[in-house]
């Protein structure tokens, strides 16, 4: 329970309406959390893989039995529509933690180098700093690797979704997590952000977020010399080669950038497309752009919901402004509230042609459904836009030989990369380059993230 009793208030971005309170925590809270994360480490690290793998297994069960429900609160908290809440909201977070029991069966703890035994072993208390665009599938993401190496945590979920962490509180404690390992504290990053980073008694910080949130995480962290992962931002490049097929990759790019409303981290928001190809790209994406149904993310039939905050909807709503006076050609969207709507922190899904590189719109994460595109004449040109951000994040390659779409994949200097619209896998590792942040979360690669590594000579 909480020290105090300041509150936060939940707003429903659909229509304006309070959907209920979380408690502001405290410094006290925190202190409080670390405490009882470092006293449940001393147990926990020790359990059996049989354990850890029950728990994980129990967690998918349970997330799958709640999945409506946690599917309309979600869609409720951040205005996903709710058949892209039930797949990747819950669907995808559910996946998640079996894929980790799966890792558990077969994965070494203790390896022999000649003379000296290796053995990994959780890292110790960690904490979860989380964001609200996903805001399930985020905490699930860090917060299974950790259950799986044998790791506490305190985690700090977003101000602005943070619903669904309390029912996956209910479920941990339901399910018959030890006490201590989970914990949970509400709040203001501002807050106690920074002092969850800091605590001289966490030993790694797990950060998604902003990138200028993540550089003071970092900050925070060095104090303590712990272990930071970053998932920051991103301005992703979606590459078409002259040997694509236009229509087919005009209807993909529009999805590809306007999923969950545009608020994902890790969107192609920057189509880069051969100049002999504009004319007919741009024209069907503008058509099917003009088309794009907007309003009640809990109508089945609608493809775009608000924006999560009044906050990010007057951010977005800065951002087109600045394309136009920029003068990039804005061929679909623009200003103002979709003609249908007249509450809600809605904005106009947004095409933008002959984008520069000098351009704001094409540097910064506009983190809406706001799509920009330019054109290249060859592909050394098209590798050099697609790199040309301080960003790492995605990416997607279009091209009628797979075989050269990876090649070009290749030189792109990004985290990870969609061939011709390759689905998402979730055993494959996630994070960026550059300033999209360090370190990965899911499969393998993210489970090493929670371990530490020690050598015994013989």
């Amino acid at each position: 329970m909480p020290n105090g009793r300041a509150k936060i208030e939940i707003i429903n971005p659909t229509n304006e309406e309070n959907i209920g309170y979380v408690p502001a925590g405290s410094t006290n809270d925190i202190d409080m959390a670390v405490k009882s994360a470092k006293e449940a480490f001393k147990d926990w690290s020790k359990s059996s893989v049989a354990k850890r793998m029950e728990i994980l297994n129990s967690l998918s069960s349970a997330i799958k039995e709640r999945g409506e429900e946690l599917a309309q609160v979600i869609t409720s908290e951040v205005g996903t529509p709710i058949g892209y809440s039930r797949t990747a909201m819950v669907g995808t977070p559910r996946v998640v933690s079996r894929s980790y029991s799966r890792i558990l069966e077969n994965f070494e703890w203790e390896e022999e180098v000649r003379n000296s035994i290796i053995i990994r072993e959780g890292i110790g208390v960690c904490a979860f700093i989380t964001p609200w665009n996903f805001p399930l599938h985020q905490i699930i993401g860090k917060v299974a690797p950790a259950i799986a190496a044998g790791c506490t945590m305190i985690l700090k979920p977003s101000k602005e979704a943070p619903i669904s962490a309390f029912i996956l509180a209910e479920i941990l404690h339901d399910i018959g997590l030890p006490a201590g390992v989970f914990n949970l504290v509400s709040g203001h990053g501002s807050e106690i952000g920074e002092y969850l980073s800091s605590h001289p008694d966490v030993d790694m910080v797990s950060f998604t977020g902003s990138t200028n949130a993540g550089v003071a995480v970092s900050h925070a962290a060095a104090k303590s010399v712990k272990r930071v992962t970053l998932e920051l931002g991103g301005k992703s490049a979606n590459v078409v080669l002259d040997d694509a097929e236009p229509a087919l990759v005009a209807k993909r790019a529009l999805s590809a950038c306007h999923q969950n409303n545009g608020q994902t981290c890790s969107a192609l928001t920057r189509l880069i497309i051969p100049e002999h190809m504009k004319e007919e790209i741009c024209k069907i994406i503008a058509d099917k752009n003009d088309s794009y149904t907007v309003g009640d993310p809990l109508d089945e039939s609608i493809r775009c919901g608000p924006m999560a905050s009044k906050k990010q909807q007057e951010s977005v709503t800065n951002y087109i402004e600045i394309g136009i006076n920029e003068g990039a050609s804005l061929i679909s969207g623009g200003l103002g509230m979709p003609s249908n709507l007249n509450k809600g922190f809605f904005v106009k899904p947004t095409i933008f042609a002959d984008v520069t590189t000098k351009m704001k719109i094409w540097k910064e994460e506009i983190f809406g459904p706001v799509l920009v595109i330019t054109t290249y004449n060859n592909e050394n040109e098209a590798l050099f836009l697609a790199n040309d951000s301080i960003y790492g994040l995605s990416g997607g390659v279009w091209s009628g030989s797979e075989d050269r779409a990876i090649e070009f994949a290749k030189g792109m200097r990004t985290g990870q990369i969609s061939i011709n619209g390759g689905f998402f896998n979730v055993d494959a590792p996630f994070g960026g380059y550059k300033a999209s942040g360090n370190g990965r979360e899911l499969g393998l690669h993210g489970l090493h993230e929670f371990l530490e590594i020690k050598s015994i000579q013989k």
